[in-house]
């Protein structure tokens, strides 16, 4: 089992956001430390260890740090700013 990290704008999302949606988006990342990769994940062009799944119209970035045993959650947000 991998353990789960939140960049400063992840954790400022998830306070700032509605308890529904932040309810929704903690558990599908708990999800992600029995399997890192899931079939939905998507991996970001030019970045061999980055990531993304889809809640609905947001968006999770992270980076698997395999030698680390870790996830790093780096970014969470709306579907068209995310990418910013």
């Amino acid at each position: 089992m991998l353990e789960i990290g939140f960049s400063n704008q992840a954790e400022r999302f998830l306070r700032k956001c509605s308890k529904d949606l932040a309810k929704r988006i903690v558990e599908k990342i708990k999800t992600l430390r029995e399997k890192p990769v899931p079939h939905n994940s998507v991996s970001i062009a030019g970045e061999s260890r980055m990531f993304r799944i889809r809640i609905g119209d947001y968006r999770v970035l992270y980076e698997v740090r395999w030698e680390e045993r870790t996830i790093l959650i780096s970014k969470i947000d709306h579907r068209k700013k995310v990418y910013d």
